[in-house]
């Protein structure tokens, strides 16, 4: 497939094209990302949500270039993810992509200062200073520079962690459940900053949250379920979102239970259309007294039937 990268036309940040992944291979392959299309707007805040195991972490790992994918394109600043080496996705994330993980990483022996200018110490580059004393002065830390992260609220060791995602003016910042330990009071703090900083900084935020309200403060909310997009809300809000959240819950957790043992069972077994039966503590029916695999079957069978 030719993919084409219309980013700057029509101001996508990145974009999937038919996003595919897969983990291990025959019956137990497992479809974390089945033909995933979608785009994230530039200077915009999108939140992704959906059930453990939907996929939403997939899916941003992928975009991020932290997983490969199985197949399909990721089109960001005029290349195409996919056909990348490690090399050259090192030095993508580097400088153009920022982290911002649920757990804050910073470097304990280091000021908040220090902290926030360690990708550019790392990097060999000077700050700009004026952007670090806007991201500094958006982030409420200017009396919290000469901190180490010890002296530190869990909402300010946050707030130092987005200015050191946001200090090498990347194109694109990741956040992977960015409130996931703080308490009520810090998250809406944390996310009242990345909601500033998008909207008075001109940053692209894309956020994997469990978190219905966290969603709220984006200016969009998809809802992943089983490697899919199934909701697309803009200015969501978290009632709707709750909502649209457990609905896909409720589905996963009816077809995970269709898959009862005792189907598992009657399939090794081989039979077909087995009757729903009451669920019962009595004791299995003894084996057929057969001898050879004729009996084994008989008995495998007969099990389905009382698991049932």
């Amino acid at each position: 497939m030719n993919a084409q990268n219309p980013a700057a036309s029509h101001g996508i940040a990145i974009q999937a094209v038919d996003l595919v992944k897969d983990y291990g291979t025959g019956d137990n392959t497992v479809h974390a990302l089945r033909n995933v299309n979608v785009s994230f707007e530039r200077g915009k805040f999108t939140a992704i949500m959906g059930p453990s195991g939907s996929g939403k972490s997939t899916l941003m790992h992928t975009l991020a270039g932290l997983d490969s994918a199985t197949s399909g394109h990721i089109l960001f600043g005029g290349a195409d993810l996919t056909r990348m080496n490690d090399k050259q996705l090192t030095l993508l994330r580097r400088h153009k992509i920022g982290f911002i993980f649920q757990s804050f990483n910073l470097l304990p022996m280091f000021t908040a200062e220090q902290n926030i200018l360690m990708p550019l110490t790392l990097a060999g580059d000077k700050p700009d200073r004026a952007w670090f004393d806007l991201l500094v002065e958006t982030l409420g830390l200017k009396q919290r520079l000469n901190h180490r992260p010890n002296e530190l609220s869990g909402g300010q060791q946050q707030r130092v962690a987005i200015a050191r995602a946001l200090i090498t003016k990347p194109k694109l910042v990741f956040a992977d459940e960015p409130t996931g330990n703080l308490d009520s009071v810090s998250s809406a703090e944390v996310l009242g900053f990345l909601k500033r900083s998008v909207n008075e900084l001109g940053q692209t935020i894309v956020m994997v949250t469990h978190d219905a309200v966290a969603a709220s403060y984006a200016d969009r909310a998809i809802v992943f379920s089983d490697g899919r997009i199934v909701a697309d809300e803009q200015h969501p809000n978290a009632e709707v979102m709750n909502e649209l959240l457990m609905a896909e819950r409720e589905r996963t957790t009816r077809t995970t239970l269709t898959d009862t043992p005792a189907d598992q069972m009657a399939q090794m077994a081989g039979v077909r259309n087995v009757p729903d039966l009451p669920i019962t503590d009595a004791p299995l029916p003894p084996a057929v007294p057969t001898s050879g695999c004729e009996g084994t079957l008989r008995h495998a069978r007969a099990a389905a039937r009382h698991a049932r």
